[in-house]
């Protein structure tokens, strides 16, 4: 029987996500590239371990796994490695990333996957999972949809690898999708979005929904954009950083995402999306994707949360709903 073999299981979600899947009584394996982490995190959740580095995968290490979960920021780094090697082995590659460079290697190999027989999935945290679903719910609420505007709000302190995820969705410049196409943005002004509470500004940035939401829905333009308060996007020396809040910061956090989707007729249809604190999300919604996989909800090649496992994948998990407007 094929595992799931989580990578990056000694970081700040990856263990949450170890700890998630043995609550469920799943049959995995933790990797990475410490051995004496991963020596400590086996003995303490019971399930065996691998040591290795994503470019340097031998052949023994995914023997038996039929689904890899990269937890393992920044994804730059470790995605396209991991996307190589489970391609070669026939394997589904899943990761928890918002860069979205990622997302755009993943497309790019999409033939490759297909001929493989492997599924690429990038986005099974917080970003997508939420922000893909909501943005087919609205869609669907829209005749003829044209554009779409969605916007994060993030509060609360960061882990050290989102820091440094965010390092490289910034690298990757300011981007919108136009006609189909992604193209730069020239015009960097704010928008206002209500997020329940009244309108706040928001920054546009590049996130991975600028590709995933194009294959959802396949809506021709689309820009996003994100709410930050207080300490969220961190400067200076990241490795200061602690691992991750606390569990009561998390709790006291709460994740929300908007989208607007504008159809052909000028009609206009607005939906929030309220999910728990998104680093308590996505090791619940990875493992809880993974699962879903190894039990047969896959399609070979790219693909996105949404068209997986449809548009109700998010209300799923515990604390997700969704209001309209």
């Amino acid at each position: 029987m094929s595992r799931l073999l989580i990578y990056g299981a000694t970081g700040y979600v990856g263990r949450m996500a170890a700890e998630h899947a043995q609550s469920l009584g799943l049959d995995f394996i933790i990797a990475g590239r410490n051995p004496h982490t991963l020596s400590l995190l086996s003995g303490q959740l019971d399930t065996p371990y691998r040591v290795f580095a994503p470019d340097s995968v031998q052949p023994g290490s995914l023997e038996g796994v039929g689904v890899v979960l990269n937890m393992a920021g920044p994804f730059a780094r470790t995605g396209e490695p991991l996307m190589l090697a489970c391609m070669a082995a026939g394997l589904d590659y899943l990761d928890i990333t918002a860069e979205i460079n990622v997302y755009r290697l993943a497309e790019e190999l999409d033939h490759t996957a297909r001929h493989a027989g492997a599924m690429l999935l990038p986005g099974v945290g917080w970003d997508v999972v939420p922000t893909d679903c909501l943005a087919v719910h609205v869609a669907r609420r829209v005749k003829n949809p044209r554009s779409l505007r969605m916007a994060l709000q993030v509060a609360g302190s960061m882990s050290r690898g989102s820091a440094s995820s965010v390092s490289e969705i910034l690298g990757a410049g300011l981007l919108k999708r136009m006609d189909g196409r992604l193209v730069s943005k020239s015009n960097a002004g704010m928008r206002y979005f209500d997020f329940g509470a009244g309108a706040v500004p928001c920054a546009p940035l590049s996130f991975g929904d600028l590709v995933t939401a194009w294959h959802s829905t396949g809506i021709p333009d689309i820009e996003m954009f994100v709410h930050v308060t207080g300490d969220a996007f961190p400067t200076g020396d990241l490795s200061n950083l602690p691992d991750g809040p606390t569990a009561v910061e998390r709790e006291s956090h709460p994740a929300r995402a908007v989208a607007e989707i504008t159809g052909a007729d000028g009609t206009v249809a607005r939906s929030v999306i309220e999910t728990v604190n998104g680093y308590t999300f996505t090791p619940l919604s990875a493992v809880n994707a993974a699962q879903r996989v190894l039990a047969g909800q896959r399609h070979p090649g790219f693909e996105t949360p949404a068209r997986v496992f449809g548009a109700d994948f998010a209300a799923t998990i515990a604390g997700a709903r969704i209001i309209d407007h």
